[in-house]
Order: structure tokens, then sequence, then C-alpha cells
């Protein structure tokens, strides 16, 4: 049974601040997430930065484009490091089947390709004015479907849709939760957020946090508070399982 474990998102403007940021973090997290604004500030600097300190590169740049260029978006992803690499699902089956094959090009490089679903900080009446008119959890699965049936290693959902996930394709997939929160955090822009330790339970293999820890008056101990509520669950729920 797999142990979860901490991302912490890197949403800093430079290399500058992320650096300041990982300086007052606990050593153990090995997890970090850039994202599009760290990206399209830094570019590759940013994962070369976490190579550098020998640290595990989630690259959430939700890929949505036609397939050669997102075939060779991933080429260019893994060739400078990216462990996990997101791709948004409602790019369809081919673009996903794209990603998935120029990654299986890269060798040992090969960043892993998960399927982004139903953003986080999307309602229903969200996606209903898109257009899309079933609920939120019924879209998800259909999503999620269409990402691993195109060979996806696993998928971008919220807490809320994550049991449903387990109990419908099991655990050969890596489910990765954003919207974390600890108790009494403020949720921000997040419309369904959950605290990790129901994150875990639901069945998460990594869980995404971000400002709880950035915008902390205390960085380290929001990220320990967190590390030891992780520790925690994953030992009662390997007694459990």
């Amino acid at each position: 049974m797999r142990k979860t474990e901490l991302i912490v998102a890197l949403d800093r403007p430079s290399c500058r601040e992320a650096i300041s940021i990982l300086a007052q973090l606990p050593l153990q997290i090995q997890w970090f997430k850039i994202g599009l604004e760290l990206f399209t500030a830094e570019g590759p600097a940013a994962l070369a930065l976490l190579k550098e300190k020998q640290k595990n590169v989630f690259l959430d740049l939700k890929l949505h484009d036609i397939p050669n260029t997102v075939a060779r978006a991933v080429r260019s992803a893994a060739s400078h490091g990216a462990s996990l690499l997101t791709a948004h699902t409602l790019g369809g089956e081919s673009m996903l089947k794209a990603a998935v094959n120029a990654a299986g090009e890269m060798g040992t490089k090969a960043p892993k390709i998960i399927g982004v679903t139903i953003l986080t900080s999307h309602s229903q009446a969200d996606i209903n004015s898109i257009g899309i008119r079933e609920k939120i959890s019924d879209q998800v699965l259909r999503l999620a479907e269409l990402a691993l049936k195109s060979g996806a290693a696993g998928l971008v959902a919220s807490v809320n849709e994550a049991q449903r996930l387990r109990q419908k394709f099991g655990h050969d997939f890596i489910l990765v939760t954003p919207g974390i929160r600890p108790a009494g955090a403020e949720i921000g822009d997040q419309k369904r957020v959950a605290t990790p330790g129901t994150a875990i339970k639901a069945g998460a293999d990594f869980l995404v946090v971000g400002r709880p820890i950035l915008e902390a008056k205390d960085p380290s101990a929001a990220a320990a508070a967190i590390l030891e509520e992780i520790r925690i669950q994953n030992s009662e729920s390997k007694i459990n399982f």
C-alpha cells in the first residue's frame, strides 16, 4: 500500500522567492509543484532549481492543445526533469494518447502523465455555465475513464470524487488531490476542499498544498503540522488496510 505524500505548491513569481520558501521548509519534503505562475516567469530554471536540491518535480501545466503540440511539450518537460506532468482530460483521447506516447519515448526520463479532471475551484454552477449538465462527480468519472483508457498514469481530482474514483478504478493509478486545507484554514478561491486526513482516507496518493503553507506566519511549522497529520493517518490506514 502506497503512503500518501505531500506536494508543496511553489506558487511564486520567481526562483528567488521559491528558494526563500524552500529554505524554510522541512528537509523531508521531497515533492514540489511548479505551476503556471513560476514556470511562465522562470521556465526550465525553476525545474533545475529543484533538481539541484534532489527534489521531485510535479509540473502542473495542464497541457491542452492539439496532439502534436502537446507531444512536443511532453518531450521538453521530460528533458528538464519533470517526474509528474499534467494534461487536461478535456483535450480528448487523441491528445492524451499523444502525451502518453511522447512520455514513453523518453525512457528513464519519462514523466508520468497525470490527467486533470475538474478544477477544485469549479462549482456545479461553474461547469453548468460552460455547457456541462452532468453532476461534477459524474463528469469527473467520465473524464477519469477517458484518461486512464488513454494510458495516463494518474488523475487530479478533488477529495469529493476520490472515493468514487477508487471504487470504480481501483488503486493502480496515482491520485493527486489539490484543494487541501487544514482544519480552520481559509479556502480562498477553492470550492471543493478537504483536510489532509479526509483526503488520505478517501484514497489520495499526493496532497497538493500551497497557500496554507506559503502564506502562513511560520511556513515551517505549517508544513510540519501537515506532515504530522499525514504520518498519523498513513499509520492508521496501514493498520486498517
